[in-house]
């Protein structure tokens, strides 16, 4: 696991650091919040631990930033603030925890571990890229607050991508799985169904199909990783 503290006070992050990496843990330290959003643009983390009192911005307000940016990584708030209102606001901007000073590493650890078991339990069930959201146990897909409406095929192909966002797969692949033919040169099926599902994406957002599902040429196609930035 890899996990990113923010945290401007450098004794703190540093017994945080130590104890997680007891656990086996890879631990990154930020002490500004100016640095944060530039730095996961281009690292990626498991979990992420936020001061809320921070130089530059802060923890709220990098919470913030991850959250609209779709950046659903797990969070557990830092402050030496215990009061109401800061944890309220925190949790409504999405933090899944929050641990006021001074605590002890293993409780925060209990609490990461606690965390990723409720999400692991969640991504069963619901498998989210971006905008684009599956729920696996009724069948339904979303993009944003909409509902797409899918065919059982159409679903098992967007799932099938989904699953591995940024990786190509041939047209093979596609029909292996999601059909369970061998693969015939002549058939159009995979790009057929391809068409029908950007075309119901794109009577939602006009663009969203042109972002999503990307066509690799002389390959395959490839569900896009969202973009960060």
């Amino acid at each position: 696991m890899n996990i990113l503290i923010v945290e401007d006070e450098n004794k703190i992050a540093e017994s945080v650091a130590i104890g997680l990496r007891e656990y086996g843990i890879q631990v990154t330290h930020i002490a500004d919040g100016n640095m944060v959003i530039d730095h996961v643009q281009n690292h990626r983390y498991d979990f992420y631990i936020l001061d809320i009192m921070l130089p530059g911005l802060d923890g709220l307000q990098i919470l913030k930033n991850l959250r609209t940016s779709g950046d659903n990584t797990p969070v557990i708030l830092l402050t030496a603030r215990n009061h109401l209102d800061d944890r309220i606001q925190g949790l409504q901007l999405g933090a899944d925890d929050y641990l006021a000073k001074p605590f002890f590493v293993e409780e925060l650890y209990a609490r990461i571990q606690a965390i990723l078991r409720r999400s692991q339990g969640e991504r069963e069930q619901t498998l989210a890229v971006g905008k684009f959201k599956l729920d696996r146990i009724n069948r339904q897909a979303y993009f944003g607050n909409n509902t797409v409406e899918l065919s059982s095929r159409e679903f098992n192909l967007l799932e099938y991508l989904m699953r591995s966002p940024g990786k190509i797969f041939t047209r093979v692949q596609i029909l292996e799985h999601v059909w369970g033919y061998d693969f015939d040169p002549s058939t159009n099926i995979v790009d057929v169904c391809i068409k029908r599902i950007r075309g119901k994406m794109a009577e939602i957002d006009d663009q969203s199909h042109l972002s999503a599902i990307e066509s690799i040429r002389g390959i395959g196609y490839r569900f896009r990783e969202p973009d960060r930035k």
